[in-house]
């Protein structure tokens, strides 16, 4: 079983207007609300590549019980552990110029997080979990390494995408798949990178200090896939960019989907790719026939060199 933890997710409460005029009544064209959070949109992808997965994390309120139904009503399996404060709302403003206020979420007490590390000890060698997004401020900031210790002791594969920070102090853990962007890779190392070719030593010192596979999205120039046997590099498949929003997360779920099914690296890179250009191609998360016809453009290769 697929397992994703938001540890703060939110309702995402979009407006859209012309034009938004400071200190006076603005009346919206249009509005509507989904769940948010990065385990979240994990979920939502899987389900729609026909992949189940259950949503673990927190929620609260009347806000929690819309993203608990909504998730529900769209087959997506839930376990959430319920906290006495209600989920934040995100409010994303859409006008000339977009805005957007992110609220910090409900106190996480120590008993819950005691609730939700009861539950991820109950998983197996032949489970996946995935750990995205930020961790609420109530909640310690070694959170993930909790959860990482939890899944090495249990044989759990495990994959992340967090901040730098976060990721420094769980490569220990041996995470099966990580997956920053470019500029956080950079970010990490101190350095500037702007290809794959760059890259590419440096996602081999991620795999050399713990993680078991890498990618590394580098925006209109692809994508490349290391772990200690392998280095393979992507395409960029053509498209209209319509929104990056959970162009990561469906990078890591169509990657997932593909292994699952096939245990195969190289297909669920390219899997991987077309899903994260899918959904950039699309207003909202990417369906399925969406990557199925982004696949035909993505080209996988090998770089020859030395590995690991």
């Amino acid at each position: 079983m697929i397992y994703t933890v938001t540890l703060n997710p939110s309702l995402d409460y979009i407006v859209k207007l012309n034009q938004v005029e400071l200190g006076s009544l603005n009346r919206s064209s249009a509005e509507s609300k989904f769940p948010g959070g990065k385990g979240i949109n994990v979920s939502q992808v899987l389900k729609r590549v026909g992949v189940n997965s259950r949503a673990l994390g927190f929620i609260g309120g009347f806000t929690g019980a819309y993203i608990e139904d909504f998730l529900k009503k769209n087959g997506i399996e839930t376990d959430f552990v319920y906290v006495n404060e209600d989920t934040r709302i995100n409010v994303k403003i859409k006008a000339e110029e977009e805005t957007e206020l992110n609220a910090k979420g409900p106190a996480i007490l120590e008993s819950d997080f005691t609730a939700l590390k009861e539950k991820i000890q109950n998983l197996t060698e032949n489970d996946i979990l995935v750990l995205a997004g930020s961790i609420p401020t109530s909640m310690p900031r070694n959170t993930y390494e909790e959860l990482a210790k939890i899944c090495l002791e249990r044989k759990v594969k495990w994959i992340v995408d967090a901040e730098e920070e976060l990721l420094k102090s769980i490569l220990m853990y041996k995470p099966f798949l990580i997956k920053p962007n470019h500029h956080e890779l950079g970010d990490f190392f101190n350095v500037k990178i702007e290809s794959g070719e760059q890259a590419i030593p440096y996602a081999q010192k991620l795999v050399a200090m713990g993680a078991k596979n890498v990618i590394v999205s580098l925006a209109d120039k692809g994508a490349i896939f290391v772990n200690k046997d392998t280095t393979l590099k992507s395409n960029t498949p053509t498209g209209e960019l319509k929104s990056s929003v959970g162009a990561g997360d469906s990078m890591v779920a169509g990657f997932i989907a593909k292994y699952e099914l096939s245990g195969d690296y190289e297909e669920a890179f390219r899997y991987s790719v077309a899903s994260g250009s899918a959904t950039a191609f699309s207003l909202g998360l990417c369906t399925k026939d969406k990557v199925e016809e982004v696949l035909t453009q993505v080209k996988i290769e090998k770089v020859k060199g030395e590995q690991l």
